[in-house]
């Protein structure tokens, strides 16, 4: 049974299996590569995911979603209608899409995969994503750093050996791994990163700059009017660096605006943002005792790191031109689907070792070292950029005499004060009661390639020993919890696959109809409308035919806003 590799991005997501002896990306129903990470309900309850939701994201945006990634983790929920889902929940939705383009292609059930995560994802969000593809079907038998993942992809396509730096920068994260690559082994030397620096963050600055300069407020503006905006401003985003300027015009809150649009302007409104890309640059090099001069070779993946600004900033950087060989927005899906054969133990990959890092420092908390008696100090057990899997330990003392029980906190983060970390659990140990300081206990941290970790806890004068699994993290759903998810989503309906067409078209063409006035408008409705009513005849002959018309006249209408 094959197990597909995934990447689950904060934009668009891809899977892959290893076939014969290569990395196959496996299209969607729509035929692309790459499915927007987007969901939402049409008007009958029924889910919708990819491209057919993301042309409802304007006409429809109380019903969809997307960027829900940056929530994986969290207790937040979206409402969708007059429904509430959890961010694992909406990727959960993503996750069985790809599931079953990937058995379509396939001809088989899919029950394993290896999901791709942000180096930089703490634990708790780690912990969300094997839970999003658990509620979607799928036992995730490995979540692997999406660095690690392009490292990977890019290793067995160039097979030259070195020590090189991947910056990944996709839609919410921004992620650096120093990775060195000899004699068939890939190990991973340190991995650094900004959870809330990618592409969503560079458009946010441009509307921010635009709203601010056209005296606009963002909550004056309705949702479809806020949507048309985002929309617009990350076609200036993608298109900045065509050879001509343009201006746009917009109607927003009763005003027609006319906007001029520059090199210089987007160089303003983004450098603050690109003055952050250097600090997880240079404490991943830090960190793996490595001189800028020693990295061979940059490598660029993601698709924020199109930009030329940023390709700009990161050569002046390295003082050199980073390589982007593989497509930006694929190759995490490649190497995912690499490490997936190499799971499955297959011939062709024999010769490849892969080794990984804990990306976040590991500890628990204890009472100020300096005597003042106080808690909430942090002592790091696992320090980031360990070797995984890895496993430590540090022996604690009681602290008062009549202390019968310690607790033992375990946190994730780099801060001295517990209270700047990630919490991620608790396990309450009693102690016999002794003078302070001579009851103590072993504290044994242990942290394997999938994240898990294992909290052991011996007291040494009785010699009990406790076994914790950190699972149940803020955020995370609970076995009952998880069980109804998984109950939830089987109950709600997908698109079948073979109307996922129509209704893309349809979703397409309603949000051209927002965008237009005047004949066009009126001409598209009508065509609309009549493709509404051919499709309730169900004659695949004159759905084809319309469908045909229908696309023509939308291809024809689906221009940039920059002139």
């Amino acid at each position: 049974m094959a197990i597909i590799g995934i990447d689950l991005g904060t934009t668009n997501s891809a899977c892959g299996v290893w076939q014969e002896g290569a990395a196959r990306l496996i299209e969607n129903r729509h035929g692309d590569l790459l499915t927007p990470s987007v969901v939402g309900l049409d008007g009958g309850k029924n889910i919708i995911v990819g491209k057919t939701a993301k042309h409802r994201l304007m006409t429809h945006p109380d019903a969809t979603v997307a960027v829900f990634k940056r929530l994986m983790g969290t207790k937040h929920e979206v409402e969708l209608d007059d429904r509430r889902f959890s961010a694992t929940e909406l990727s959960a939705f993503v996750l069985k899409s790809l599931k079953e383009d990937a058995e379509t292609y396939l001809g088989e059930t899919v029950e394993e995969a290896i999901i791709s995560v942000p180096a930089y994802f703490n634990d708790n969000q780690r912990h969300a994503t094997k839970q999003a593809g658990e509620i979607a079907g799928l036992k995730v038998r490995r979540l692997i750093n999406e660095p690690t993942a392009a490292a990977l992809a890019y290793g067995l396509h160039e097979r030259k050996e070195g020590i090189f730096a991947v910056l990944d920068m996709g839609g919410g994260t921004f992620d650096v791994s120093v990775i060195e690559y000899f004699e068939g082994v890939m190990e991973v030397h340190a991995s650094a990163g900004d959870n809330y620096l990618g592409g969503e963050d560079f458009l946010e600055a441009l509307v921010s700059d635009f709203l601010a300069r056209n005296d606009l407020m963002k909550e004056r503006l309705s949702k479809q009017e806020l949507q048309r905006l985002y929309e617009v401003l990350e076609e200036v985003k993608c298109n900045i660096n065509a050879p001509h300027a343009g201006g746009l015009a917009l109607t927003l809150a009763g005003r027609e605006i006319e906007f001029e649009v520059s090199a210089e302007w987007f160089k303003s409104c983004v450098t603050p943002l690109l003055l952050r890309v250097r600090n997880p640059i240079e404490q991943a090099l830090r960190d793996a005792r490595i001189p800028l001069a020693n990295i061979e070779e940059v490598l660029l993946v993601g698709g924020a790191t199109r930009m030329a600004i940023f390709r700009n900033a990161v050569g002046k950087l390295f003082s050199r031109i980073p390589s982007s060989h593989l497509d930006p927005d694929l190759a995490i899906a490649m190497g995912a689907t690499v490490q997936a054969g190499l799971k499955a133990k297959d011939q062709s990959l024999d010769d490849v070792v892969l080794t990984d890092v804990c990306p976040y420092t590991l500890g628990t908390e204890i009472v100020d070292p300096g005597g003042s008696g106080q808690a909430g100090y942090y002592l790091p057990i696992i320090e980031r950029n360990s070797v995984v899997p890895v496993s430590r330990v540090e022996t604690l003392y009681t602290v008062d005499s009549r202390q019968e029980r310690v607790e033992v906190n375990v946190f994730q983060g780099e801060h001295r004060l517990v209270e700047k970390n990630v919490f991620l659990g608790a396990i309450d140990v009693k102690v016999p009661r002794n003078k302070a300081g001579e009851e103590s206990v072993d504290l044994r941290f242990s942290y394997d390639m999938n994240g898990l970790l294992e909290v052991d806890i011996k007291v040494n004068s009785t010699g009990q020993t406790i076994n914790h699994v950190i699972e149940q993290s803020p955020g995370a759903l609970n076995a009952e919890e998880l069980e109804k998810s998984k109950q939830r989503l089987a109950a709600l309906k997908f698109h079948p696959r073979e109307k996922e067409e129509n209704i893309a078209l349809l979703s397409r063409g309603e949000h051209l109809y927002s965008m237009y006035l005047g004949v066009e408008r009126t001409m598209l409705g009508e065509l609309l409308a009549n493709f509404d009513r051919v499709l309730e005849r169900q004659n695949d002959v004159e759905i084809a035919k319309a469908r045909t018309e229908l696309e023509e006249l939308l291809n024809s209408m689906e221009t940039g806003p920059l002139q």
